[in-house]
């Protein structure tokens, strides 16, 4: 169970940058005035990144709250792409 927690840990870690790199993403569509793109980053943010982070910590039995930022983020941002 020991390797299978060292690897759900490093996923955990590699999510977290994925998302954080979406977020760039989402900002520099809002930034450039791209509407659809940035939906489409927020979507995929939201549908299957976060959700993947939700489970892994889930499996791993943390509370982590970091989903719950990620999503007041994704949030604040979607409302930004609405207001284009």
């Amino acid at each position: 169970m020991a390797k299978r927690a060292k690897r759900l840990v490093k996923g955990i870690e590699s999510l977290k940058k994925e998302i954080e790199e979406h977020f760039v993403k989402i900002e520099n569509d809002i930034l450039e005035g791209r509407i659809e793109r940035g939906i489409y980053h927020v979507k995929e943010t939201d549908r299957s990144l976060l959700n993947a982070l939700e489970l892994k910590n889930r499996i791993l039995g943390k509370k982590d709250n970091s989903v719950a930022v990620y999503r007041k983020r994704l949030e604040k941002l979607r409302k930004s792409i609405e207001e284009l």
